[in-house]
């Protein structure tokens, strides 16, 4: 009897490095797809390597939730492949310890991780995120490191584009400079032409300071400058200045620093929460909501009794006389109107407007500036309620999630060694592909149940928890087939299961055996062939064609063929025994038709039920029909085969009596 305890250490032994490689490996391709993603926003802009390294620490820390799963499945999965494939699993139920028990340490294991990983994600992932993306974000806003190309416009410069033909590297100047300036705006755009120039870069870094040499600077004159102007720019010709210069500074804003940004900008978001500030947020935004339902109903109610009350103060309709003949309006021409400066305009209260007003004016005047308040604050509440309820869906969400990854470990573990234990194949071959098609499949199925859930359409505790119900009776389902020892990654039991179903005969394969005890007696052998081609009489009118009513119709569609079955493996059985090759040829031919006994659809309430449902008992009555010319095929070849036998057997008696 093997000693548990050295078990549970052997088995923690062969997890726990594997679990370690698998996750390195995990956490460094999900940073290679992070470098992918902000390549763009990395490079180019000159930043220290020390902002790069920490930035990829924040990284790689933030990615554990999504690496650390995958490298349980796929460890579990090697490592329980691997004992399988060494003969230590069968080793170890042959000492009368069962699966789920040699498991034991490994799911205390897998447990003190999914526990630590939620600890993980509730207390230090709230401040690797504030930190990351608050330092990503700085790197995002940095200018673009300074690297004039050569013979292109360069555009990275706000405001500025600059064309250099030649950069002389050892002097350090510019040859054939060209520099277009919207800082003035697109319609003052200025123009620099110049034959060389000098970069150079403040001490602060703040500003690039240009000397330019024998060239001329083209500028528009801004559009304000006299009516002279503005009505030759209205004609299509824009005024300019032209100026000619040998020597001429210029100094362009560029902030080449960088700038941290402060952490206080993302304190507030629910990514700088753990499950208790989350909570409290939700609960917060909950009353927000209650209270602007509320209040909806309560101006709902108002206002449906303000127009009650108007409808019923309503004078009653009286009938008016309509003149037919035509109507003649005057309108009066009307005069040019002289604006006025707005300096000399003297400042209007609105209530002497209202008091201007007729009597009978101002109560509607009022009347209708209340309803469009009414409206505008309706508008505002119904906006406020909306980016509230998409606020709180965001925050269920984070909240579950801090849940759904623990358990998705447990989960993964519970498919990978099972699955592992059943295929007996370790190293990084097939558990490498398997992991990488579940997982696929879990983090589709995630993406789906998070988008539903964040997007109001599921609830947020379906949505999160949708890969784990989709995932869950699979690790079930895997767990109880590894404890019985099914064959459930076996080829040959689905090779013959596809040879059942489509009717694939194999071939028999019979030779004369060298030493034989017990000689088959014919007399048996003719009797056993005479019953089989009655049996066979019998049942071969059963397979024949039928309509797709008749075929669901009538339930007397017993077959029989098992029966035919065993009566022809009785007679090879027999005849096996044989020495005589031409018997043993001829009892080769007869077809296998183990494969072709399958359970029948067309008894029972199970087959009305499909003649019913067209769309799924057509394609069944295609395949049954499929197979029964088959059946039939073999029945007509064991029945020529078993009459041949027969004759056969019967000469040999008759000689041998002669």
């Amino acid at each position: 009897m093997l000693n548990i305890k050295r078990l549970y250490l052997y088995t923690l032994q062969s997890f726990v490095p594997v679990f370690i490689m698998t996750f390195g490996i995990c956490l460094f391709i999900v940073l290679m797809q992070f470098l992918w993603r902000y390549v763009e926003d990395l490079v180019g802009k000159g930043i220290d390597v020390f902002v790069l390294g920490e930035l990829f620490s924040y990284a790689a820390l933030m990615f554990i939730p999504l690496a650390l799963p995958l490298a349980i499945l796929l460890a579990s999965l090697m490592t329980f492949g691997g004992m399988g494939e060494n003969m230590e699993l069968l080793a170890v139920k042959a000492s009368g310890v069962s699966l789920l028990k040699a498991m034991r340490p490994l799911i205390v294991f897998v447990s003190i991780t999914a526990i630590g990983l939620f600890f993980f994600q509730n207390e230090a992932m709230p401040r690797v995120q504030t930190k990351f993306y608050t330092l990503l974000q700085s790197i995002k806003q940095k200018s673009p490191e300074l690297d004039i190309p050569e013979g292109i416009f360069y555009s990275e410069i706000d405001n500025y584009n600059l064309f250099v033909k030649r950069k002389d590297k050892e002097t350090k100047m510019l040859h054939e400079v060209m520099i277009y300036s919207t800082a003035n705006g697109f319609d003052n755009m200025a123009v620099i032409v110049s034959d060389s120039a000098k970069m150079l870069m403040s001490a602060n870094k703040d500003y690039l300071k240009m000397t330019l040499y024998h060239g001329q600077q083209f500028s528009n004159f801004k559009q304000s400058q006299g009516g002279m102007m503005m009505g030759t720019a209205a004609a299509g010709m824009a005024p300019f200045s032209r100026e000619n210069f040998k020597t001429k500074e210029i100094v362009i804003p560029f902030n080449a620093n960088f700038n941290r940004m402060n952490e206080a900008s993302l304190s507030d978001s629910r990514l700088s929460k753990n499950i208790s500030q989350l909570q409290a947020s939700i609960d917060s935004m909950r009353r927000e909501l209650d209270s602007l339902n509320a209040s909806d109903k309560r101006s709902v109610l108002a206002n449906f009794s303000v127009f009650r009350n108007e409808v019923s103060r309503q004078p009653p309709v009286h009938e008016v006389q309509v003149n037919d003949g035509k109507v003649h309006s005057q309108i009066s021409a009307t005069k040019p109107v002289k604006r006025l400066d707005p300096k000399n305009a003297l400042p209007i209260s609105p209530d002497s407007i209202v008091r201007s007003l007729p009597v009978s004016s101002r109560g509607s005047l009022i009347s209708t500036a209340m309803s469009q308040a009414d409206a505008t604050r309706f508008t505002n509440q119904a906006f406020n309620k909306t980016d509230t309820q998409q606020k709180l869906r965001y925050y269920k969400v984070d909240w579950y999630q801090k849940f759904t990854v623990s358990l998705a470990c447990l989960i993964f573990f519970f498919i990978g060694a099972p699955l592992g234990a059943i295929i007996r194949k370790g190293g990084l071959g097939m558990p490498v592909v398997i992991s990488v098609i579940l997982f696929i499949i879990y983090y589709i199925v995630n993406n789906v149940g998070y988008k539903f859930a964040r997007d109001g359409v599921w609830s947020s505790w379906s949505g999160m928890l949708l890969s784990s119900f989709v995932l869950a009776p699979l690790g079930a389902f895997l767990t109880y087939k590894a404890m019985n020892d099914s064959a459930l990654m076996n080829a040959d039991a689905y090779r013959n299961f596809f040879k059942r179903m489509f009717g694939k005969n194999e071939k028999r394969n019979l030779s004369v055996k060298e030493v034989v005890i017990y000689a088959p007696d014919h007399q048996k052998v003719i009797a056993g062939l005479q019953s089989l081609e009655e049996m066979v009489e019998s049942v071969l009118p059963r397979f024949k064609p039928r309509n797709y009513i008749d075929f669901w119709r009538k339930p007397d569609w017993v077959r029989g063929l098992d029966a035919v079955s065993n009566q022809l493996e009785e007679v090879v059985q027999d005849m096996s025994n044989t020495k005589d090759k031409l018997l043993m040829q001829k009892v080769s031919q007869f077809p296998v038709l183990t494969y072709q006994v399958l359970p029948d659809f067309r008894n029972g309430k199970v087959g009305i039920l499909l003649g019913i449902l067209v769309v799924i008992g057509l394609p069944v009555y295609i395949w049954l029909l499929n197979k029964d010319r088959r059946v039939r095929r073999d029945l007509r070849l064991v029945q020529a085969t078993s009459r041949q036998l027969r004759e056969m057997l019967e000469g040999d008696l008759g000689h041998k009596e002669q």
